[in-house]
């Protein structure tokens, strides 16, 4: 199983814009995975390929927003735990029901997601400080929806993520997109590990792809980091506006 060089490359120029996109808001998967279906991989490896990339890419993502103090760590160690367990039950679920009315439903809600980005107005540097009983009320609760979400459906899960934490604790966006980082690399690495046990990355192309998206990813935080909370917000409205036209030509058209 191989890819043909060109394909690599169309691939590979993907992989960096998805990058770019999940570093600032999420969503970056929405763009490398049907590449990669389109390149006629099977799906397994198609989406094992694009978790070895964003896996790498999410990592120095991370790492940058930690360097600079933007991932608040108690958001991160309280909701990590219920993500995990809530992502396992997801998985499990859909064995059971089917993805299309998640979709549907998906569908049907984000047009007051885009709303909801479009009225919350940028909070000053830093936004506020969740308290013990706010992490204590929302965080569980957050965390656990955006996991089975995950498990079951998945796309667009950080862009939710972001915005859960801005609307619901009042952090400002970039530390909201620094903290969301966290749950992506946990989620990621956990498929990774699953998929690269059964033999679906396919490292001839993933290579490539993990360094084009370690650019991708470096880029958009900085420029994030940079920019500040216009820009991070711009590109949510862009990530979920990709993800409503996907979902509407795959469970609606």
């Amino acid at each position: 199983m191989h890819l043909e060089p060109w394909l690599v490359a169309v691939v590979t120029a993907v992989s960096f814009a998805a990058g770019f996109i999940d570093s600032i808001a999420g969503g970056g998967g929405l763009l490398l995975l049907p590449a990669l279906l389109l390149t006629g991989l099977p799906p397994q490896v198609a989406m094992g390929t694009n978790k070895f990339a964003s896996t790498f890419g999410t990592a120095t993502a991370l790492v940058n927003y930690i360097r600079h103090g933007k991932v608040v760590w108690k958001i991160a160690l309280t909701g990590i735990v219920f993500t995990l367990a809530a992502s396992m039950l997801g998985s499990r679920a859909i064995l059971a029901f089917d993805p299309r009315w998640v979709g549907r439903m998906v569908v049907f809600l984000l047009p007051f997601a885009v709303l909801a980005t479009l009225s919350r107005k940028p909070s000053p540097s830093g936004g506020s400080e969740p308290t013990v009983p706010m992490l204590a009320l929302v965080v569980p609760p957050v965390c656990a929806a955006m996991g089975l979400y995950d498990g079951f459906f998945g796309p667009g899960t950080g862009s939710f993520l972001l915005l859960a934490f801005t609307l619901f604790l009042g952090l400002d966006w970039v530390r909201a997109s620094g903290t969301t980082k966290f749950f992506n690399l946990a989620s990621n690495l956990g498929a990774l590990v699953i998929f690269a046990a059964h033999g679906k990355v396919l490292l001839a192309a993933g290579i490539p792809l993990a360094i084009a998206n370690i650019a991708g990813n470096q880029l958009g935080s900085s420029l994030a980091l940079r920019r500040g909370a216009g820009l991070v917000r711009a590109f949510l409205l862009v990530s979920l506006s990709i993800l409503l036209g996907s979902l509407l030509v795959k469970y609606c058209l």
